[in-house]
């Protein structure tokens, strides 16, 4: 089967890590996967993509089109790609009332199958009849290793995601490690980092801090989980599902005090205990990219043979 995924190219090392990792472990699973990436940002941008995508097709024969994020799966929708697959992020559910009625419409009438990260995505998205199929985590990439301990000595809590961004709620963040009054504490933000950075990152850490407002199925906390690192996060997404009763990490409210509580549970566990066992519950969960693409097999499935 040949798939054309369909996304935004604007990150700092072009698609996606999220979507390269989706591709290359379906990839894996042997779907034969090529990439269209949309460059440049704005309105503009995905509607010139249309002619662009319109050529890739006429030259190509694929047998399932594969858009992420809403705004690309609307250039696809014009270009006439079909059958169309599409998956849905979480940013997509919380963007404005306009935006959503136009994915329902063309959910309903043009897309062949819709993709969701978790149940609240599906509830925000209105589509009862979609997937809910999160992003899984490439387990050979992602594991714990020795970590590289700070020179100072200072306790790690790490912010791996742009502060710029509103959904993220980085002054949450701040307030709630202004509240632990410590001196041993570092305070560190990640971004537009390689995803191996990333990584390396979470296994030099001792607490992952997520305050979001919103997500669907943060893949942060999944790796966090597969690095065995400790969490204090919002409850957003599926992130108290992912989580469960996994000790060490710790679901907040948005309140700046109780965050700081939880983050000094989680950094006592880290002094005493070490690391979690995160990883085992992403095993149990079937949240590993080769679980995960057998479950986008088998939509795709579905889908051909309608076709």
């Amino acid at each position: 089967m040949k798939v054309l995924f369909i996304s935004s190219g604007n990150a700092k090392y072009g698609i996606s890590p999220i979507v390269k990792n989706q591709g290359s472990s379906l990839h894996d699973a042997g779907i034969d996967i090529e990439y269209f990436a949309i460059e440049g940002k704005g309105l503009l941008s995905y509607i010139k993509h249309i002619f662009f995508l319109r050529k890739k097709i006429g030259n190509n024969k694929f047998d399932i089109f594969h858009a992420h994020y809403s705004l690309s799966a609307f250039t696809a929708t014009l270009a006439g790609c079909k059958p169309l697959v599409v998956s849905l992020m979480g940013s997509d559910t919380k963007t404005n009332k306009y935006v959503r009625s136009i994915i329902r419409i063309f959910a309903r009438i043009r897309w062949k199958a819709i993709i969701v990260k978790s149940i609240s995505m599906k509830r925000d998205a209105g589509i009862n009849f979609a997937h809910i199929i999160p992003n899984g985590v490439d387990l050979e990439r992602v594991k714990p290793v020795n970590s590289i301990r700070s020179e100072t000595g200072k306790n790690k809590i790490l912010f791996p995601t742009n502060p710029n961004k509103y959904s993220k709620n980085y002054q949450l963040a701040e307030q709630a490690v202004a509240c632990l009054r410590e001196n041993n504490i570092s305070f560190q933000v990640v971004h537009s980092v390689s995803h191996d950075e990333i990584i390396q990152e979470l296994n030099n850490s001792d607490v992952l801090l997520l305050t979001s407002r919103y997500e669907g199925s943060p893949n942060i906390i999944k790796e966090a989980m597969a690095c065995n690192l400790a969490i204090v996060a919002t409850d957003v997404g599926d992130v108290r599902w992912v989580i469960g009763d996994t000790e060490g990490c710790y679901i907040t409210s948005f309140e700046p005090g109780d965050i700081a509580d939880k983050i000094k549970l989680a950094l006592r566990f880290s002094q005493e205990k070490g690391r979690t066992n995160g990883r085992e519950r992403i095993i149990d969960l079937g949240l590993d990219s080769k679980t995960i693409a057998k479950k986008i097999i088998s939509v795709y499935e579905v889908v051909h043979a309608r076709k």
